[in-house]
């Protein structure tokens, strides 16, 4: 099969990838809330519940680095086409499990589902491929508003399909990613000619080396430590909102629909429109330490409030905060790592965001049993602190927007 052109479509490249995103993060939302309630009542319910999270992220976390491997030797375009295509048979398998209540079906399904969404790094390497350096902010931050509309729209559209029963959402989703794969499969052109991709091998415990590989960029390592730390709270805290909400403030399966519109409508917002104004008048740099210490005083106010508004407002503020910080430090890290190592870096950073997801929301749920509800946000604040702190080591090297040497 030959090569298709890099960016031949008469699109922009980033706008076809934006829509790719965009669709295919509808689906995840439509199909991710209703998991609950594919499993059947027992005593072992919530663990059940939780292993099916668990199973997600862990094969995110062995397959990302995997495909961004994959992707620095054969190319972007054939792996993120064949990532929305493996999510279209997952979503397909989960329908089917839904429908006749085959538990290890649905399980199987999450599975593969886990390992089609690992494409994110291939995604952020294809941004790489595709702008300058200063540009990259900007596009990594338009793909977080993808990613944030999708998410806003997505559960919303899944309950109400799922009246017509649990089978209906993830049928849809997988309706939803053929299109999307048959539509990029036309329009996305390849970013990675064939003279700048590298042989990076693929072996079998490929996730533990390439995270290594991405801290063997040594000015990289202390913003990799900033996206660990602040991940692992936001992680626990994404999964402990609403058992937060209802202790404290009384809330219900409403009140917590229309509070996670309003977060999914301020990430949009400050990835979308804010951060592409900022970026240009602030810097990286001064995004990546103004976010991380918005976050550090929003997570302690959140611990604090006293009443449910507040955290209406307070949450505006984490949104901005983790919008303008987290593309930020992205794009730091894809500088640092050079042309040749994108996908190889980006994957091992994936791993450490998988990482988070899995160790997240335990730690989360352990701080709130033992010290009551405040406990993860808290312990969010602080952690956030770390990240400031490890982010503001790294700042001064990462600044000089030179490749750093590999150890």
């Amino acid at each position: 099969m030959s090569t298709p052109p890099v960016h031949s479509s008469r699109r922009s490249p980033l706008t076809i990838l934006f829509i790719c995103v965009f669709v295919d993060m509808i689906g995840y939302g439509m199909v991710v809330p209703l998991l609950p309630f594919l499993v059947p009542e027992g005593s072992t319910r919530a663990l059940l519940v939780g292993l099916l999270s668990s199973l997600y992220a862990l094969l995110q976390f062995l397959a990302a680095p995997v495909l961004g491997a994959l992707s620095d030797r054969v190319g972007r375009r054939p792996v993120l086409i064949g990532a929305v295509l493996a999510s279209s048979a997952a979503y397909s398998a989960l329908s089917l499990g839904a429908s006749v209540g085959a538990l290890p079906l649905v399980f199987l399904a999450v599975a593969l589902g886990g390992a089609a969404g690992a494409s994110i790094p291939t995604a952020q390497a294809y941004i790489a491929d595709s702008l300058p350096p200063a540009e990259r902010a900007r596009g990594l931050g338009l793909i977080g508003a993808a990613f944030g509309l999708g998410l806003m729209l997505g559960p919303a559209s899944g309950g109400l399909l799922s009246v017509y029963g649990l089978g209906v959402p993830p049928l849809l989703a997988a309706t939803l990613a053929l299109l999307n794969g048959l539509f990029a499969l036309r329009a996305l052109p390849e970013s990675l000619p064939p003279e700048r991709r590298a042989p990076t091998p693929l072996r079998p415990g490929g996730a533990a080396r390439q995270l290594g590989a991405a801290f063997t960029v040594r000015a990289a390592r202390p913003l990799l430590l900033a996206i660990f730390l602040l991940n692992i709270a936001f992680a626990g805290l994404q999964s402990n909102a609403p058992l937060f909400t209802s202790t404290r403030f009384g809330w219900g399966p409403l009140e917590n629909g229309v509070f996670f519109a309003f977060v999914g409508v301020c990430a949009v917002i400050t990835q979308g429109l804010i951060l592409g104004q900022l970026l240009p008048r602030l810097g990286e740099g001064r995004l990546v330490s103004g976010g991380l210490g918005l976050m550090a005083l929003t997570l302690g106010g959140a611990a604090l409030a006293p009443a449910g508004w507040m955290l209406y407002p307070l949450v505006g503020l984490m949104a901005l905060g983790i919008g303008l910080a987290v593309p930020s430090i992205t794009s730091l890290v894809s500088r640092l790592a050079g042309e040749r190592r994108q996908g190889a870096v980006m994957g091992g950073m994936q791993a450490v965001l998988s990482l988070t997801l899995i160790l997240g929301p335990a730690l989360a749920g352990v701080l709130f049993d033992v010290f009551g509800p405040g406990a993860p946000y808290l312990g969010g604040a602080m952690l956030a602190l770390g990240a400031l702190g490890a982010a503001l080591v790294g700042l001064a090297p990462a600044s000089g927007a030179a490749p750093a040497a590999a150890d």
